[in-house]
């Protein structure tokens, strides 16, 4: 799984099929599931992200949990960053999961990080279009892969 994570002060998302929700202060998690992935890497994920100390404490020093922040977060599925670029100019997302292994890993992601947080996430539709508002706070953005623990 690889997400692109964004410490948000607000953020929105309305999807092609009808579908919004939003949430004040807390993470966008743009999650890309590939073919590899198993629900060991969402509750890998789900807990490294909800203990992620990226949220500033009393001096302003990144050293508070979306946890300890009380924060939100919005989770939206992403193949699109399982792009290969290596060839020409055109993504090929070969790695990407296809839907009937990748649906069931993104809810169980929600699901996990709803356990994880105590607070239910926003979500988006997966496989539907959407369009995201949100406004990136500090600017802070995190990539993580679980092939790659960091």
């Amino acid at each position: 799984m690889r997400t692109v994570i964004q410490r948000v002060s607000e953020a929105s998302i309305v999807t092609e099929s009808g579908h919004s929700d939003s949430i004040g202060k807390g993470l966008v998690i743009l999650l890309g599931i590939e073919e590899s992935d198993t629900v060991e890497d969402v509750q890998w994920l789900t807990k490294k992200i909800s203990n992620l100390r990226i949220f500033p404490d009393a001096e302003g020093v990144m050293n508070v949990s979306l946890l300890d922040a009380g924060g939100d977060c919005l989770i939206v599925s992403q193949f699109t960053l399982h792009a290969s670029t290596k060839k020409g100019n055109r993504p090929s997302y070969i790695r990407a999961a296809r839907p009937e292994q990748a649906i069931p890993l993104y809810n169980a992601f929600i699901k996990a990080m709803e356990f994880e947080t105590g607070r239910k996430p926003g979500v988006g539709i997966f496989g539907d279009h959407m369009n995201i508002h949100l406004v990136n706070d500090g600017p802070v953005t995190i990539i993580i892969d679980t092939k790659n623990r960091e």
